[in-house]
């Protein structure tokens, strides 16, 4: 399928035009496998999102080439094949068999897979042509001295098989500010490589890609940050202002040529230079320039490079992935505020308000709810000699008891002080508030013996109940929270505190939503309630003739972390 649609993209961009910069690229399909990279670098401004392979040739001979392809992207081998044999067919009128005789995975922290193709094809006609020219050229020349050859190119290089500098040219070295000698120096010290992409910086790569044009950056000496170990940031800075730092960087472009006679190979290159006000940024002259090249007359009329285009090209991806870093940092920071909202609003209301409701829409009045009080009881300094053991172990408790409001659909409405306040049937509408909030109440007097505090005192609650209507809505601009009012409330308290420890004390209008098969209660007697005069309460128990309300799982013994 993969092989099918490069063949279709071949034909697809022969239609646009683009057939004729392949064909403009060399003579031979050899001479195309040679030039590719450089077309990847022409054709990245009209496609600045492309993200281009890398290809250089290791051997040629009169039957083909051995071919290494390079890409950030995986699965596209039988692709890559396909082009190649559409492009031979169409363009060059050569038919193609290609092997892979390697293949190589991302190497641990690599983002890139390698793949060696073994290409067949007659090239017999280019290799006749190579050897015609290196026979047409006249009588084998004398040789003559690398530095004659370094003064054509005041900023070549000359580097041996150790990637160290034999050799530099006289404005290459004015350039680089060192007051120490830049011989014998690490290339890597010296230059960052900024094409071709996706390599390495060494002799084996710069030796295969000799028809390739290179971008080096050179690396400006800093005397006292010599010996700091140069980062991308130190070397291309964000700002691009005229006068900045980023316009003191020097990057040049050329070709690496090897020297037989000196195992060496040497870097022809040119300053790319946008206009007058840079070169003068970067300390250096119009007379500096190589006088029998065209780099004065691009100067001269502010001439392009696509070398520093592309610099910026850069730096705009590098903003463009921290602005999309931003944007995910901006994600999780509003799940965790809308996390916070809901801890002082239910999510339902939540959602309303986000909508554009008003808050005093969101009040409502509820025909019935049932409204839970919880207090600890025996929870001050004469239990507990440390301030801060009294805030943890509070804090333990009542997260304790937040992990079991979500289970029984039971919302937490505040806690004040040592009493703890949960409801049911609001703001969600359900016709089992009471068998909720029972439920809830017995998993709280059940569970809560088994806690481990770390100030080591014995949990005891006592818990008041009391169903009926009730008000509730938004209250408050600056610190919003969800309230309940009516006497409803007020009767719950009162149960809460005319309860006992280790008791779940109810009202009778609670007592009479409860089923019997699945509750036992037990008078309490008349109690004198505050406000609502004389009325009889009762306990309430889980009954005995019904499982459990957690069904058959055990009640874990709970180990809590210090605070």
């Amino acid at each position: 399928m993969m092989g099918f649609f490069g063949k279709c993209f071949v034909r697809f961009f022969s239609n646009l035009g683009y057939d004729r910069m392949i064909k403009a690229t060399g003579r031979y399909f050899c001479e195309f496998l040679q030039s590719v990279d450089n077309i990847h670098m022409q054709m990245r401004f009209t496609y600045p999102k492309m993200k281009s392979p890398s290809m250089y040739i290791t051997h040629v001979d009169p039957h083909g080439v051995v071919l290494v392809y390079t890409s950030t992207r995986k699965g596209f081998t039988q692709y890559f094949m396909s082009q190649l044999f559409q492009i031979a067919k169409d363009l060059y009128e050569t038919s193609l068999d290609i092997r892979v005789l390697e293949t190589t995975d991302d190497n641990p922290g690599a983002r890139s897979v390698m793949v060696k193709f073994r290409i067949d094809f007659d090239n017999r006609d280019y290799i006749a042509k190579v050897n015609r020219i290196k026979t047409s050229v006249g009588p084998e020349l004398s040789p003559f001295c690398c530095t004659l050859l370094l003064r054509l190119f005041p900023f070549g290089v000359v580097m041996n098989p150790d990637m160290k500098l034999l050799g530099a040219g006289e404005k290459l070295v004015q350039a680089w500010g060192g007051s120490c000698s830049i011989l014998n120096r690490q290339m890597t010290e010296v230059f960052k490589l900024h094409r071709p992409k996706g390599i390495s910086f060494t002799w084996a790569n710069v030796r295969f890609l000799h028809s390739v044009m290179f971008e080096l950056e050179l690396i400006r000496f800093n005397e006292n940050h010599s010996k700091k170990p140069e980062t991308d940031a130190e070397i291309l800075p964000v700002k691009l202002d005229r006068g900045s730092y980023v316009s003191r960087s020097i990057l040049l472009k050329g070709q690496m040529r090897y020297l037989e006679d000196i195992k060496a190979i040497i870097f022809l290159c040119s300053p790319l230079i946008n206009s007058l006000d840079e070169l003068g940024d970067m300390g250096i002259y119009l007379n500096d320039l190589n006088p029998h090249g065209l780099s004065r007359e691009m100067v001269l009329t502010g001439w392009q490079h696509c070398g520093r285009l592309e610099m910026m090209f850069e730096r705009e991806e590098q903003r463009s992935e921290e602005l999309e870093n931003s944007y995910a940092l901006l994600d999780r920071w509003k799940n965790r505020s809308e996390e916070l909202l809901y801890t002082m609003i239910p999510q339902t209301v939540a959602d309303r308000l986000r909508a554009g409701v008003s808050p005093l829409s969101t009040c409502e009045s509820f025909e019935s709810i049932t409204v839970l009080f919880c207090e600890l009881c025996d929870f001050d300094s004469s239990t507990i000699e440390e301030a801060m053991d009294i805030v943890s172990s509070m804090n333990a408790v009542f997260t304790f008891f937040d992990s079991l409001m979500d289970e029984f659909k039971v919302y937490k409405v505040e806690t004040v002080g040592r009493v703890y306040m949960a409801a049911s049937g609001a703001p969600d509408r359900t016709k089992n508030h009471a068998r909720n909030i029972a439920d809830v109440s017995l998993q709280l007097i059940t569970r809560v013996r088994s806690l481990q505090l770390p100030s080591g005192v014995a949990i005891q609650i006592r818990i008041g109940i009391h169903s009926g209507p009730a008000v509730a809505g938004i209250v408050g601009l600056k610190l919003p929270r969800y309230c309940f009012f009516g006497d409803t409330v007020n009767t719950a308290s009162r149960m809460q505190t005319t309860s006992l420890p280790g008791k779940i004390h109810i009202s009778p209008a609670t007592k009479a939503l409860l089923s019997p098969e699945l509750y036992r209660t037990e008078s309490r007697g008349i109690v004198s309630v505050k406000g609502k005069g004389k009325m009889e309460t009762y306990w309430l128990y889980e009954s005995t003739a019904v499982p459990s309300i957690t069904g058959p799982k055990a009640i874990p013994s709970i180990q809590l972390p210090e605070a």
